[in-house]
This record gives C-alpha cells, structure tokens and sequence, in this order.
C-alpha cells in the first residue's frame, strides 16, 4: 500500500517567496529521518515545497480555468512537503509519520494512495494502459 505523508507546518501559509529550511539541526534530523526511510526500503519519493506565495491555483467554476496567483488568503493550512512510502499497512504508516523529527507548529497528515485495482471495470477501461502502469 502507498501512503502520502503530508507535512502542514503552521504558519508556512504567509511564508514570503524564496522561504527555505536554514536550521541545520532540524535539517539533520529531517535528513537522518529521511534516510531510516530510505534503508528501510519504504520510501517512494519526497520533497519539500517552496511556500504558497511561488505558487498559483487553477479553479474551474463554470467550466473555465481561473488562475490564482499566491498567496492564498482563505488559506488557513498548507502543505510544506511530503513523503511517498510503501507499507504494509495504515498503521505501518502511521508509525512512520510518528518517528518524524516534527517540531510542535507541524502536523504530517496521513492520507493512502487509490490504487489502480480500487478503481470499477469500466473505469478502467476509459483510462490508458499506459497511465495504469504502477
């Protein structure tokens, strides 16, 4: 099973542009954790994500895209990174995410990943073979 571990770090959401991780410690740690990952042979992918004020949202009421430009008002929690891991089960994920070196302002959101054979027959059918390749 994958599992998405996603790190919210408070405050994150009015973070200027350009807002970089510049505590070495933390940074150790967060690299040490990463690593247990990794020689664990569960980790996928990770990355840290530059603040909301870099980015954009594309809505589409109406049927039309409307890009938004960072950063986002409404927000009130956003996404600072993740981890993509493989385990055997929620609970292996959820333990995984306990381990992580977090500091009191940041919760790590533990979220499964749909997998193809979840999906109906014929919801299969409409999507190509190429995409399903997992």
């Amino acid at each position: 099973m994958r599992f998405m571990l996603i790190m919210i770090p408070k405050g994150y959401e009015t973070a200027p542009p350009g807002t970089i991780p510049d505590d070495v410690e933390r940074v150790a740690a967060m690299a040490k954790y990463n690593e247990s990952l990794q020689k664990a042979g569960v980790l996928l992918a990770l990355d840290g994500l530059h603040p909301p004020s870099m980015g954009a949202r594309v809505s589409f009421r109406g049927g039309k895209p409307k890009v938004t430009d960072g950063p986002f008002a409404e927000a009130k929690e956003v996404i600072g990174g993740y981890w993509l891991i493989q385990v055997r089960s929620r609970d292996e994920a959820i333990e995984w995410a306990r381990r992580c070196p977090a500091s009191d302002d940041e919760v790590i959101e533990v979220r499964q990943v749909q997998e193809w054979s979840e999906y109906p027959a014929d919801v299969r059918e409409v999507i190509a073979p190429d995409l399903t390749t997992r």
